[in-house]
């Protein structure tokens, strides 16, 4: 594969993870740890990650799903080490944060 594939590929990778955190990392510390995320990707990540986080949150309160505790803390570590703080122009207007 040429070089411009692989940048095509590393591409498709980053817009997953921003989409689909959990789906690409295993845990939150992860993304800060990739060389190829700019800081601005790795927030964008970890935003999506917290929102994902409240989501379950929600589904757990209402006994859908099991238990999610520390996941959302662990997002929130890891915003706060890039000095990316809760960004209330992306939060849902519910109670998972809004």
């Amino acid at each position: 594969m040429n070089l411009r594939g692989v940048e095509v590929l590393k591409m498709v990778d980053i817009d997953r993870a921003i989409l689909d955190p959990a789906g690409v990392f295993k845990v939150p510390s992860e993304v800060l740890q990739s060389s190829e995320l700019t800081k601005e990707q790795m927030i964008m990540i970890l935003r999506q990650w917290e929102y994902d986080a409240r989501e379950l949150e929600v589904a757990e309160e209402e006994s859908m799903i099991g238990n999610n505790t520390h996941l959302l803390d662990q997002v929130q570590k890891a915003l706060m080490e890039l000095g990316g703080n809760r960004d209330p122009n992306h939060s849902s207007p519910n109670k998972q944060g809004g």
